[in-house]
């Protein structure tokens, strides 16, 4: 990607004139698309009243371009109105082979999927933590010391959200195959920002939203479920949009969807499908790869700029174990956060540190600016 891609697009995030803004790990920048998409929602609304077949058809709609995103097919693809939802349909119908009783989850896990794997110890399953490495990464020799034969599920997150770390993901895979065990792959913070292709990572199930990288709004988010396992998952979280003909109306019968749709619940989030299949548009238009390879370039320049100055950094320096956001250690994370914010400077805090994050908006000035930032309130950064 050249330089000059951010500039082509900038225009369309207005955020970005008069602000720096480094906070897609929380939430993209709102763009000019997905403004004009809730607009047309509005409109819909206004001249149609309730127009279901075509909110229908939009659902669908999101679906497929999920599917496209992720090298999956549509049928493998639920519309979810969040990680937690989806997550919570899973693990709610998925029923452990003999002996296998125990999920496996790292410590980089957002405490959505944390949470929902904790509940299932009150059907008896075991859960097992496997900690983060001293470098910061989640090594593949911890998690073999626990991977075994007992092992239903392993969860993992592809970056973690606290520290940027990125995992090596095919080999957490092929690890938890070989032992015979299942992988749910946490993709949020890497969607939209990373290529994803789950037909080459051969994972069982994936999970992520387009509130992040993917420039939609909260409130829309997928399950991919690999047509393999799809016969042998009965969701007890269930609702009309999960049945196998959403306009029977039966209340006499449970009759789950064949397809991933089994794992969907109520009424869709009709403004934020408008939202998000813009924002799937938007990124679709810019380039995944593209976007990888243009913040890998900026997160270069940061890293240099921030040895430079003196400036330390937690997340690992390894380009193969760093995805698009670098976070910088503090002695007051809210008090960095509101410094930066004054300077027009736009981050988010985590754990003792603030979070950078990268995306295909961002410029080379944009690096120098949050540089020349953190110098000047380096009494708030922790050595």
């Amino acid at each position: 990607m050249t330089s000059t891609l951010p500039h082509s697009i900038r225009d369309r995030f207005p955020l970005l004139a008069h602000a720096v803004y480094l906070n897609s790990c929380s939430q993209g920048a709102l763009s000019t698309d997905v403004r004009g998409a809730y607009d047309r929602y509005l409109t819909d609304w206004d001249e149609k009243g309730a127009p279901w077949d075509l909110w229908v058809e939009l659902n669908e709609g999101a679906r497929s371009r999920f599917a496209r995103l992720l090298n999956a097919s549509t049928e493998e693809i639920a519309v979810t109105t969040s990680v937690s939802a989806g997550v919570s349909s899973l693990l709610g119908g998925l029923r452990h082979p003999e002996g296998r009783n125990t999920i496996v989850l790292s410590d980089f896990e957002f405490p959505t999927v944390a949470q929902i794997v904790h509940a299932q110890e009150l059907t008896g399953t075991k859960v097992i933590h496997v900690p983060a490495s001293p470098d910061g990464t989640m090594s593949l020799d911890r998690m073999a010391e626990v991977i075994d034969d007992e092992t239903a599920l392993v969860a993992i997150t592809y970056v973690c959200f606290r520290n940027g770390s990125k995992t090596d993901i095919e080999g957490v895979i092929d690890l938890a195959h070989e032992a015979g065990a299942f992988v749910l792959l946490d993709a949020f913070q890497a969607v939209g920002a990373i290529p994803i292709d789950v037909r080459e990572l051969d994972v069982d199930f994936a999970v992520g939203g387009t509130l992040k990288y993917l420039l939609g709004s909260a409130g829309l988010a997928f399950l991919y479920c690999r047509a393999d396992h799809l016969p042998h998952i009965t969701p007890t979280q269930t609702g009309w949009f999960a049945d196998e003909d959403i306009f029977k109306m039966d209340i006499y019968d449970y009759s789950p969807s064949a397809t991933a749709s089994k794992f969907e619940s109520g009424t869709p989030p009709v403004p934020s499908i408008y939202a998000g299949i813009a924002g799937m548009d938007l990124m679709d238009e810019i380039g995944i790869a593209e976007t990888e390879e243009h913040v890998a370039t900026l997160i270069e320049q940061l890293i240099e700029g921030l040895d430079r100055t003196g400036v330390p950094m937690v997340t690992p320096r390894d380009p193969a174990h760093r995805g698009p956001m670098i976070a910088v250690p503090t002695t007051d994370e809210q008090a960095m956060v509101a410094a930066l914010a004054e300077d027009g400077i736009l981050t988010t805090p985590r754990d003792g540190n603030i979070r950078l994050s990268w995306h295909c908006y961002n410029s080379a000035e944009d690096v120098e600016a949050v540089i020349a930032g953190l110098e000047s309130h380096a009494d708030l950064l922790a050595h």
